[in-house]
C-alpha cells in the first residue's frame, strides 16, 4: 500500500498539487493496490517530456484538452505550467479559446460526416472562427491544437483536415503522434484527477 501512496504523490508533484489531493477515483486505485497508477504517473511524465514538442508546447495542449475536458484542477495545474515554460496570457487564453472553438467545430463536422447528406455540406456552417486565421500561438501549433482536441471529441473530418493542414505546413508526422499520445493521456488522467 506504501508503494501505490508513494506513486499517488509523486504523480500529484508531476501535476504541481498539493500532496493531499484525493478524488474518489484516486482513493478506490489506492485501495485496490493498481498497478495501473503507475502506468499513469510514467504516462503523464513521457508525454510532458518529448523528443517533438517543446516543454511549453506540450503545456499547452494539455491546457487545451484540460479545458476541453472540463477539468477545472487540471486547467489550474497545466495553466501554471503553462506560465513557468513562459507561455503568455494570451497564449493560453488561446489553448482555452481552442478547446472551445473545436467543442464548435466538432460537433458541426460529425454531423456532416454522420449524415453524408450532400445537402448539409453545401449549407454555410455561419460559425465565426477568426482565431484561427492569425493564432497568438502561430498556425501550425494552433493546427496542432485542434488536430489534439479533434480527436478526443472524435471528429474523423476534422481530424483528416488538422492533420492534412499540419503537413502541409511542415510538421512532422513524429510531432503530430506525440500531441495525440499527450491528448490521449491527459483525457485518460482526467478520468482520476478531477
Amino acid at each position: 500500500m506504501l508503494a501505490v501512496a508513494d506513486t499517488i504523490s509523486e504523480l500529484l508533484t508531476e501535476l504541481g498539487l498539493d500532496s493531499s489531493y484525493a478524488t474518489k477515483s484516486l482513493e478506490l486505485l489506492e485501495k485496490g493496490e493498481s498497478k495501473y497508477l503507475r502506468d499513469l504517473k510514467l504516462n503523464v511524465k513521457s508525454v510532458l517530456n518529448t523528443e517533438h514538442l517543446t516543454e511549453k508546447e506540450t503545456r499547452l495542449l494539455a491546457l487545451a484538452i484540460a479545458s476541453n475536458d472540463e477539468n477545472a484542477v487540471l486547467q489550474e495545474a497545466f495553466s501554471k505550467q503553462c506560465e513557468e515554460y513562459e507561455a503568455s496570457a494570451s497564449e493560453i487564453a488561446e489553448a482555452v479559446a481552442c478547446a472551445s472553438l473545436l467543442a464548435n467545430n466538432n460537433v458541426l463536422y460529425r454531423f456532416r460526416h454522420f449524415t453524408q447528406k450532400e445537402k448539409y455540406a453545401q449549407l454555410p456552417g455561419r460559425l465565426r472562427m477568426n482565431i484561427m486565421m492569425k493564432p497568438v500561438t502561430g498556425k501550425a501549433f494552433f493546427e496542432l491544437m485542434s488536430l489534439a482536441i479533434s480527436a478526443v471529441n472524435g471528429c474523423e473530418m476534422c481530424v483528416n483536415a488538422h492533420e492534412q493542414s499540419l503537413l502541409e505546413l511542415g510538421s512532422s508526422e513524429e510531432r503530430v503522434f506525440d500531441a495525440i499520445r499527450l491528448a490521449s493521456v491527459i483525457t485518460s488522467l482526467s478520468k482520476v484527477i478531477y
